[in-house]
């Protein structure tokens, strides 16, 4: 997520500076084109600017709602990791506040209360990780699993303004820390750890209640907190695993290119009518024009994928680490640094 206000001029030469360069040569080409074949007294053919036009309405209406579904997307990402968080809340104050001697018949000491709690809580930031690191896993349709040259610039894009900005220590060496000995190997070896990271906590609850360390209705509510949480995860995966319809995000893309093909030939031919060196006018807007289409395609196409570890993502990171603060602050415990924005971007 970038924290920036505004992107400078750095940033979106950056991201499109690319494009301008073919951009340019197009602009140039044509009109060079055209004019060699009046200088030799050649009759041109002429594209008139109604048809282009209308193409160009028809390619904005079509970008527009291209990148509404990706704007949907992405928020859509973001309002899940909120659930995250406010059901993270609920289920460390809820161990806390239900996990007690209250109904037990045999009370067992303070030590071994906070190290219940501390078992389920931490195992819970486990989860959180684990979801995030599974959420990163490339899909067939994300720019990093391209080839050539798009993937080298994905890859030094991710290094620059992305995951690579950050070590990410936490889901490498640390997640082992949030599990118990004994549960390690079997849940990061699993094929869904995150699922399994929330069986076991509902394992865990179950043998509770059979010490009578809650009763039912605790028992209950806890449940439908893991409950939750496995409708959160389901939420996140349908938008990692199910790709913005390619029949609309590729056609957008060719569209664009029609347009930006057709574009320099109307604009000659516009720019002609106005005096004898006119065609040459038409370069600068040509780039102008074909430049905003482009920016508007390449918008929506890197927004939808809120988690492909991108400066556009959803700050899986941060907000990882904002729960991780939260909790450990419920138990007692030394708080981690809060996940900082670097290069104005945050993940």
């Amino acid at each position: 997520m970038f924290v920036k206000k505004n992107f400078g001029f750095k940033e979106i030469m950056r991201f499109s500076g690319g494009h301008l360069i073919w951009l340019t040569l197009w602009a140039i080409v044509v009109p060079s084109f055209i004019e060699t074949l009046h200088y030799y007294k050649i009759e041109a053919f002429k594209v008139p600017w109604l048809p282009v036009s209308l193409v160009g309405t028809a390619v904005a209406f079509y970008v527009g709602f291209k990148n509404n579904s990706s704007y949907d997307r992405l928020w859509e990402a973001r309002k899940i990791w909120g659930a995250i968080v406010n059901s993270s809340r609920m289920w460390g104050s809820n161990v806390k506040g239900y996990v007690s001697n209250q109904f037990s018949e045999k009370d067992i000491s303070e030590v071994e209360l906070r190290e219940l709690h501390k078992k389920l809580v931490y195992r819970h930031i486990g989860w959180l990780y684990s979801l995030r690191s599974q959420l990163l896993m490339s899909t067939p349709w994300e720019h990093i699993r391209q080839g050539g040259m798009m993937q080298r610039q994905t890859e030094k894009t991710m290094k620059g303004f992305g995951v690579g900005l950050f070590e990410d220590y936490v889901t490498k060496e640390e997640l082992p820390q949030f599990l118990p000995d004994d549960e390690i190997d079997r849940l990061i070896n699993a094929q869904n750890t995150a699922t399994q990271i929330i069986d076991q906590q509902a394992q865990d609850l179950k043998a509770l209640r059979n010490r009578n360390l809650i009763d039912d209705f605790r028992h209950m509510e806890l449940q439908k907190v893991l409950n939750d949480f496995y409708t959160h995860q389901g939420m996140a995966e349908r938008i990692k695993k199910f790709p913005l319809p390619r029949q609309y995000a590729s056609m957008s893309f060719i569209f664009v290119g029609i347009f930006i093909f057709l574009l320099p030939f109307g604009l000659v031919t516009e720019f002609h009518d106005l005096s004898e060196w006119g065609a040459w006018l038409s370069i600068p807007f040509t780039v102008i024009v074909g430049w905003v289409f482009l920016m508007m395609e390449l918008v929506g196409d890197y927004s939808e994928n809120p988690f492909e570890g991108l400066g556009n993502d959803i700050p899986m990171l941060a907000l990882c680490r904002t729960i991780e603060i939260d909790l450990k602050e419920m138990l007692g415990e030394e708080l981690p640094p809060a996940i900082q924005p670097v290069k104005n971007v945050l993940m």
